[in-house]
């Protein structure tokens, strides 16, 4: 891997690298690229997808690899991380922003701690944090530190907003009264002296939508956990629109507006929610009632930004009203994604969603990242992309396609093509482990086919019989909530002596450390199970799927992905929900295998896994192991997997 990197590196071809787990793919990228920035003294970003990620890169790996950096060369080249602005408390915030309690004698943490600990009301916890979070900043600031909120007291995001700046609303460090101690800036010069920035997908991709604004300038870029790439980026070139967003923003604008046009902005807001009465959950496709509604917020968002931009007078004078600078900020944010909503681009999805919490309101999502990635990335920086699950169906094309990448400039062999920006390679460089000796892939053929209404009762049972044999040690990664709840509660009436913990039955990581620490003991849950929990060892020795992963039928944005593979001459199901669906089977069936002593069993509740054509193409795309669709087959191994361990 890190000979494939450094040929990748010299040549400016693009490289994909399937490493599977266990391979230390981070540092079969970080032995080469620091080597190189260490001789040319050009810079390399890394972009990751988990905050866990980056953690463990910059307080294990890339000391690690500096260790040996050193050794080898002498030398050691500078490296920084850097995240999004509301990942920095805001000095803006801290000192000047609303809070009562800052004449209370007790300190904000020990204030925080004593009222978690009586029944204080919701908003006195939330304004001791704050003043816990303001003090600690000041700390930061005291001891050179950049204040960023993993480093923080625990606290809730409501608290962490009253402290952090939203993009949009920064005033910017010349206008800012605490512009020259800015965390964020400070953070930005760290990296501008760095030679290695770490970074994650999202500030990548608001780089290269904001024209290379958010990142320093870099000559390669290594993007690990790239099965998660695209989401992260359409994440990133997304928005939502709500009444109550549209209603919120007025209100911050009516202090500088006339009266006439404060109430314009406010009834905007109910048209908004008219219009959404009107609409059931879909895309939208056509001009018509939403649209007029689109129209309505952006042309008078837009007067709004006008006026208060007019009052506020030139940018670069420091006697404009911070706050009437943030309230134009978020009119222009508002008028922005009206507008973009309005135009109904061939390029944009838009749609309206509904849920409890929400209620509806309308989004916007790109039809596809690969231009962008294309055009902004992959034209201009050589690209490096590593992962543990890229062949999806055994290939590496349907994700290079994904990000912008085309089957015809893959480069095989000895071939060069160095006139052509966009020629890439593909490398799988395999895995430590021997899946065919250490896992089983248990297919339940016998079962029926799952249905939309839940799962089902026989898939119940097979369920409660797989974590007896396995004596709990179980993960359970079901495509709903409510499946999830549904087995759960069965395999506690089924075993009773066995402890099931289920998602939402309390915080994530409290289950998982419970998980972990107790090996008896089962997890049940959906998504964030699929590929966010790593439990080598006996505690794991059984993952469960209930159902193939597909996304949901009614997804607008799935469904026009779909449409326009289709209409282009492509297989529109493969392309999209097999993709997909492919992806999360490699990584949920990942989760069994993560050191070379682990065994157990994948058991897939799905029969379509083996009888539909698409089948084996979701096979492909998991580890190899080795396959029975006999029951009892599985079931015993789990039990000899108990009684080795005694």
């Amino acid at each position: 891997m890190a000979s494939a990197i450094e040929q990748s590196i010299e040549t400016g071809e693009h490289l994909l690298v399937q490493a599977g787990t266990g391979t230390g793919k981070s540092l079969g990228y970080l032995a080469p690229a620091l080597l190189h920035v260490q001789g040319t003294k050009q810079r390399i970003v890394i972009a990751t997808a988990t905050l866990a990620l980056q953690a463990q890169l910059a307080t294990t790996d890339i000391p690690n690899a500096l260790k040996a950096v050193r050794k080898v060369t002498g030398g050691e080249p500078a490296h920084a991380i850097l995240k999004g602005r509301t990942n920095y408390a805001c000095l803006l915030k801290t000192r000047e922003g609303i809070a009562n309690e800052q004449d209370t004698l007790l300190g904000g943490a020990e204030l925080a701690d004593n009222l978690k600990d009586s029944s204080a009301d919701a908003e006195s916890v939330l304004g001791a944090e704050v003043l816990m979070l303001r003090e600690w900043a000041e700390e930061q600031l005291a001891q050179g530190g950049l204040a960023d909120r993993d480093d923080a007291p625990a606290h809730t995001p409501r608290a962490w907003g009253l402290v952090s700046m939203p993009v949009r609303e920064c005033l910017g460090a010349q206008r800012c009264p605490h512009g020259q101690e800015c965390f964020v800036e400070a953070s930005r010069e760290k990296a501008r002296v760095a030679q290695l920035v770490v970074t994650n997908h999202a500030l990548l991709a608001i780089d290269a939508m904001h024209g290379g604004t958010a990142l320093p300038e870099h000559e390669i870029v290594i993007i690990d956990e790239a099965h998660e790439l695209v989401g992260r980026v359409t994440g990133a070139a997304s928005a939502e629109l709500s009444p109550q967003l549209v209603d919120r923003v007025a209100k911050r604008t009516l202090p500088w507006l006339s009266d006439d046009l404060g109430l314009e902005f406010l009834e905007s807001a109910d048209i908004l929610r008219a219009a959404l009465d009107d609409t059931e959950p879909g895309r939208i496709e056509d001009p018509g009632v939403m649209t007029t509604a689109f129209e309505s917020i952006r042309d008078v968002s837009r007067r709004v930004v006008s006026g208060l931009g007019g009052k506020a007078g030139d940018k670069g004078r420091k006697d404009v009203d911070p706050e009437q600078q943030q309230a134009s900020a978020a009119a222009k944010e508002v008028f922005d994604i009206a507008e973009r909503m309005a135009d109904l681009s061939t390029n944009d999805v838009v749609w309206v969603s509904e849920s409890e919490r929400f209620g509806r309101q309308a989004q916007v999502a790109p039809l596809s990242v690969a231009g962008l990635m294309r055009e902004r990335i992959l034209s201009e920086t050589t690209t490096i992309m590593t992962s543990a699950t890229l062949k999806i169906g055994g290939d590496f094309n349907q994700v290079a396609h994904q990000i912008g990448l085309r089957k015809a400039d893959r480069l095989e062999g000895d071939r060069h093509d160095p006139d052509n920006p966009l020629a890439w390679r593909g490398l799988d460089v395999g895995t430590p482990f021997d899946y065919q000796r250490q896992g089983i892939l248990y297919c339940a053929t016998h079962l029926p086919n799952p249905r939309r209404e839940g799962i089902t009762p026989e898939a119940l049972d097979e369920i409660a019989e797989l974590v007896w044999g396995a004596g709990g040690r179980t993960l359970g990664l079901f495509a709903s909530q409510k499946a999830a709840e549904t087995a759960a509660r069965h395999v506690r009436q089924q075993l009773p002596k066995m402890t099931i913990l289920c998602q939402g039955d309390a915080q994530l990581s409290e289950l998982t450390r419970q998980f972990i620490a107790e090996p008896e003991v089962s997890l049940f849950g959906t998504v964030s199970l699929w590929q966010g929990v790593d439990v080598p060892g006996e505690t794991c020795e059984l993952v469960i799927i209930d159902k193939i992963p597909f996304p949901r039928p009614d997804d607008p944005l799935m469904q026009a992905r779909q449409k326009a593979v289709a209409e282009a001459g492509g297989n529109g199901f493969m392309a999209v929900p097999a993709t997909h669906a492919g992806l999360l089977m490699a990584q949920g069936a990942g989760r069994l295998i993560r050191r070379v002593s682990d065994r157990g069993v994948v058991a897939v509740l799905d029969p379509r896994l083996v009888t539909a054509r698409y089948g084996s193409f979701l096979r492909a795309s998991m580890p190899d192991f080795w396959m029975t669709r006999d029951r009892e087959v599985a079931v015993q191994a789990l039990r000899r997997l108990g009684e080795a361990r005694g």
